[in-house]
């Protein structure tokens, strides 16, 4: 049920992002599916290449302080739009580098802000274990 949530804030992240960047743009009629589509992709995007391109620039994020992440956000959803584009015919166009940025920082936000809804895990298996 978490994984179906997480799913949906990414996908209402990215619909915000399409809104307000110039530059990613949903092609096609069926824009649901490239919505959705393109959510699942950069999920397993952020899961499985992301933590190895931020262990090989793992210098460059240290050295800027943590704002290379930002970096290397922006070429996730980039990659994901490819990907999605490509492989998946989903019509979730991101235009370049600098839309990817600016599209990054408003998916981390909304994501954020819409995660800080859901119960957290941990919360709930401590007054589980309380009332035991």
């Amino acid at each position: 049920m978490r994984l179906l949530l997480r799913w949906l804030i990414t996908a209402v992240a990215l619909v915000v992002a399409v809104m307000f960047v110039p530059g990613i743009t949903i092609e096609g009629q069926n824009g649901w599916f490239a919505v959705l589509a393109m959510a699942a992709i950069f999920g397993l995007v952020n899961a499985f290449i992301r933590p190895i391109i931020t262990l090989l620039s793992c210098p460059l994020v240290l050295l800027t302080l943590g704002l290379f992440t930002l970096v290397i956000n922006a070429l996730c959803l980039w990659m994901a739009s490819w990907i999605a584009v490509s492989v998946f015919n989903a019509g979730f166009v991101v235009d370049g580098f600098w839309p990817a940025l600016f599209g990054g920082i408003v998916v981390s936000i909304v994501s954020f802000l819409l995660s800080m809804f859901l119960p957290d895990e941990n919360e709930q298996s401590r007054s589980s274990m309380r009332r035991a």
